[in-house]
């Protein structure tokens, strides 16, 4: 019974160990163009869930209040569109003098110029009880500039 109680409490950590053990033994289901088709369940569902299963658990007043801090967005979007790019390249000009392969290099100034994934900014924030209404805002409002 004491196994059952925890795999109960780890559930998620369960769904994930079974869903890499599938992946692994039937990788076809998830490619472009599979039976998952990841080219619209992720871009558009997943995204839109997670706006929708957050936006849930928030009342309009929150979020409304949110909006109006706009020292803490303009923080925000200094943060991560200006100075994390400025740090990450600041970073890459050292390991330019190292014998690091310069695709990978590329490849880390791509990335670092980036905002979060939605998904873990949200999950994040919520997980160490940060101000949830302004990251779902800060979050949709970064999603929508990049496409």
């Amino acid at each position: 019974m004491r196994l059952l109680e925890r795999v109960r409490k780890e559930w998620f950590m369960v769904g994930i160990v079974l869903v890499i053990a599938g992946a692994k033994l039937e990788p076809s289901v998830g490619v472009n163009g599979g039976p998952l088709m990841p080219e619209i369940t992720v871009s558009y569902i997943a995204v839109a869930t997670i706006f929708f299963n957050s936006g849930l658990s928030l009342r309009t007043e929150e979020l409304t209040s949110a909006l109006v801090h706009i020292k803490l967005h303009l923080f925000i979007q200094i943060f991560t569109l200006a100075f994390f790019p400025a740090a990450i390249w600041l970073f890459l000009q050292l390991l330019s003098i190292t014998p690091i392969n310069e695709w990978l290099l590329k490849g880390l100034q791509t990335v670092g110029c980036m905002p979060p994934p939605v998904s873990s900014a949200v999950i994040l924030t919520k997980a160490v009880g940060g101000n949830e209404k302004t990251v779902i805002f800060r979050s949709r409002r970064n999603t929508v500039c990049l496409h």
